[in-house]
């Protein structure tokens, strides 16, 4: 067998789906009444070379500490739900889980720039395996906030996921997302409203469906409602898409306003943070029944932001429920 093959065969593997789950889904929670949901874009999880894609990671052992550092931060929020952005494949979910009872769940996105996916680690297994939809939606939206007056055109979600659960009794439809990027870009900001809307039609059917709904992801945008800390207000309709005229919730509310920040963006290229470098562009949101079983919210910021952090320019987002 020919090294190229061999390497085909070895890059196929790690991005590849990870399995279908057996069905019925199990439940391995430590305590069945409580629920610890979790989003992390985890900035380039990635265990093959990815600096021709744009990682900022130099070298194959400054990937396996970053990939360390990640697992850190899990072992220590030993979420029973939680969703990555920015995630290579199923080998890498598996390297930063140290839990036997959680296992990972993905299915392959469309990002041909980046490679990029998001992904699931989970302790309760989905009742249906991850899908997508390929539907794509025109852009500029007629009602766009984005001010885009260039060419029109279609765009999708490259990377998604949507799945079924059921805990405690309930229904519950999960749909993970991470929209293009640059919160203040006119273009892509059109872009982002049409992917919005793609996800919503998704939200809306499993709503009439009679399901409970979380949709939760690096969305790259602001919340008109719930200013982070920095008050960063949005040229986008963004969230208000996916919220629907409130059939979703944010649970941002239920975060103090001078820790709501999730992302760190290095304005003057000088390696250091300070607080007016930070926002929150990485959400949760769900219906009023999962909102009204909420117990405790936070921003896990428990690294410094810096040029030589190896975990993440995000924090992750944390929600905890009773049942």
């Amino acid at each position: 067998m020919g090294v190229w093959l061999w390497v085909f065969l070895i890059i196929a593997f790690v991005r590849g789906d990870c399995p279908v789950p057996n069905l019925p889904g199990e439940d391995r929670r430590t305590d069945s009444q409580r629920l610890r949901l979790v989003q992390f874009n985890a900035e380039w999880l990635f265990m093959t070379p990815c600096q021709s894609y744009g990682c900022p990671w130099t070298d194959a052992d400054e990937q396996q500490a970053h990939i360390d550092a990640v697992a850190d931060v899990i072992a220590e929020l030993q979420p029973d739900l939680a969703h990555f952005a920015e995630v290579e494949g199923c080998d890498v979910l598996n390297k930063v889980n140290r839990d036997p009872d959680t296992y990972s769940y993905l299915i392959e996105g469309k990002d041909t720039a980046t490679h990029q996916n998001v992904g699931l680690l989970t302790k309760i297994d989905p009742i249906v395996s991850l899908n997508r939809t390929e539907a794509r939606v025109p852009y500029p939206l007629s009602d766009s906030a984005c001010g885009y007056s260039g060419e029109s055109g279609t765009t999708g979600v490259s990377k998604h996921l949507i799945s079924e659960f059921i805990f405690n009794g309930i229904a519950v439809a999960l749909i993970g997302a991470h929209l293009l990027a640059y919160p203040t870009d006119p273009m892509r900001c059109a872009e982002r409203e049409a992917q919005a809307q793609v996800l919503q039609t998704v939200i809306f059917d499993y709503i009439q469906g009679g399901y409970e709904v979380i949709v939760l992801g690096d969305f790259n945008d602001y919340d008109a409602e719930i200013p982070d800390v920095n008050g960063n207000k949005p040229i986008s309709h963004v969230l208000d898409i996916l919220k629907g005229k409130n059939l979703l919730l944010s649970v941002g509310d239920r975060i103090s306003e001078e820790t709501r920040f999730s992302d760190w963006y290095d304005k003057n290229s000088n390696c250091v943070s300070t607080t007016s470098e930070f926002s929150q562009l990485d959400h949760i949101l769900v219906t009023s029944f999962l909102y009204d079983h909420l117990a405790k919210v936070f921003m896990y910021q428990g690294y410094e932001q810096s040029c030589a952090s190896l975990v993440s320019d995000h924090y992750p987002v944390v929600a905890d429920f009773v049942f």
